[in-house]
Order: structure tokens, then sequence, then C-alpha cells
């Protein structure tokens, strides 16, 4: 997917670019694989703000993706190459033999018409289908993994993203993800061949606060510009530095850079090499 640049005629257009929506082949959702996306504005269900700067934004349907992909051994048609508002890849509704439909989250160069299946068993290497990390060969990119055997994809569901199958050893495979990490996976987890579709997504610049605010995203304040009474940054004259060895977050807890993985984890055994400083 290429950006879009337009003519700056304003001031927001001369920052700002857009994706370019030529792969998309159908622009109305499946009826029945939408629900209403309640918003709770960062809100937990005590009614109070959990998570800062959440509120507005523009009405949207959730769209139900199959991450589990469970109808093993019966072939899918890929229908339509959709838009999803509420993640940067794209989404491809797959009408299977049976005549179900589910949608699946596209892989980079996923067609129309392009016949795709899940199996547990044998299944071609091909862009879109389904296989146990055992089955699939080593060094091949793959994407939707799952951490537990049936529970569905969970790593790699990201715009663009890709993982590469290192080794296969005993009853682990050995992935590299994209942050540099290298850990273990049972083998019998499920694996989607290919790389996540939409890899320019990340190269969207929004350019204007308008356009934030439609993506349900509010304002922040920067600490340094409150008073000493709302935040440890607060107060001073002019421009000056926070005035403390490291920042801190509103509540004087560290911020910037601080760890936030809880300390002994069963996973850690898993974890070969630690992502990228």
């Amino acid at each position: 997917m290429p950006i879009k640049i337009y003519r700056p005629v304003t001031k927001g257009r001369r920052l700002s670019s857009v994706q370019d929506f030529s792969d998309i082949t159908r622009n109305e959702p499946e009826k029945s694989l939408i629900m209403i996306r309640k918003e709770f504005s960062g809100r937990a269900n005590g009614g109070k703000i959990t998570v800062r700067h959440k509120g507005g934004g523009e009405k949207q349907f959730i769209r139900v993706v199959d991450f589990k992909r469970d109808k093993y051994d019966i072939p899918g048609r890929v229908d339509s190459i959709e838009y999803d508002p509420n993640r940067g890849a794209r989404i491809s509704l797959v009408i299977y033999k049976d005549g179900e439909k589910r949608y699946i989250i596209a892989p980079n160069g996923l067609k129309v018409g392009d016949v795709i299946v899940s199996s547990k068993k044998e299944a071609d290497i091909n862009v879109g289908n389904r296989l146990p990390l055992e089955k699939i060969p080593v060094g091949a990119m793959v994407h939707s993994i799952e951490l537990q055997p049936g529970k569905g994809g969970q790593l790699g569901r990201g715009a663009g993203v890709m993982i590469q199958i290192m080794a296969i050893e005993g009853p682990y495979a050995t992935l590299k993800l994209p942050s540099g990490e290298m850990r273990n996976v049972q083998k019998e987890c499920m694996a989607t061949i290919g790389t996540v579709s939409n890899p320019d997504y990340h190269l969207v610049r929004y350019g204007k606060a308008g356009r934030m605010r439609h993506r349900g995203i509010r304002p922040t304040v920067r600490g340094k510009v409150m008073n000493p009474v709302d935040h440890p940054h607060g107060g001073g004259e002019g421009k000056h530095p926070i005035g403390m060895k490291y920042a801190k977050t509103k509540w004087g807890k560290h911020a910037l850079g601080v760890k936030t993985r809880k300390k002994n984890r069963a996973s850690d055994a898993l974890i070969i090499q630690r992502r990228k400083k």
C-alpha cells in the first residue's frame, strides 16, 4: 500500500499523508460479521479513568475477525479485501466451501479469488494457509501465531509484521520477532504463512490535531508546562529542564525507559534473547 500525499493547499495538508486504498475491493462490511463498538473513554468498570487522553472519535463497528481459523481442511475462497478501522492491517472476507463466511487478517499478496486452507496435517506452503509451526519450513515468514495450542493467533498481527522461524528443536520452535527478541513457542501452535498486509501503514503522518480526535485520541499536555501542584515537572520560568535526575509520571513514579514486564514470569524461560534496546 503506497502513501498518498496531497498538494499542500492548507497548513494541515502540508504535513499530513493518507493511506492509498487502491487495494480495497469492497466498501461495506459483511453485516453478519460486525458488532457495535461501545466507547468507554479510557474508564474501567469503576468509572475512573485508567487510560488518559481517550474519548470522542468516529463511531465504528467491530469486525469479528477469526484468529483461530479452526475450520480445518475446508478450503475457503477470498471474496474481498476490506478496510478495518480498528487495525492497521487489511482484512479478508473468506467464504468456505460449506458456505460459512469469516473475516481473517489479510496477508500481504493475498488476492480476491485465491483459495486458502487451514490444516493440522498437510497443506501447500502458500501465502494465507495456516499450519502448525512444525509443518512449516525453517526460515519461512509467518504471522498470527498462537502462544498456546488452540488459543488463536496472538503474535504478529500488526500491519506489515513478519516473524521468522529460526529452528525447530524438541518440543519448541524458535521464532525471531520484529523487536529482535528470540523466543520459543510450542511447535504444535498454529501460524499463518506470509507477512501481514499494509506494510506502509507506519509511514502515515496524521499532520493535525483533528485527525487524532477522529481516532479517539485527546490532547496530551506536557508536565513541564503545568504548575507544581499538578505535576512533578511543573513550575519554573520560561522553557526550563525538569530539574530532576529522571523523568516522573504525574503521580511521581519513574517514566521514560522503565521496564514494565513483571519479574519471574513463567514465560521468561522461553525467551532466548531479549529485544533490542
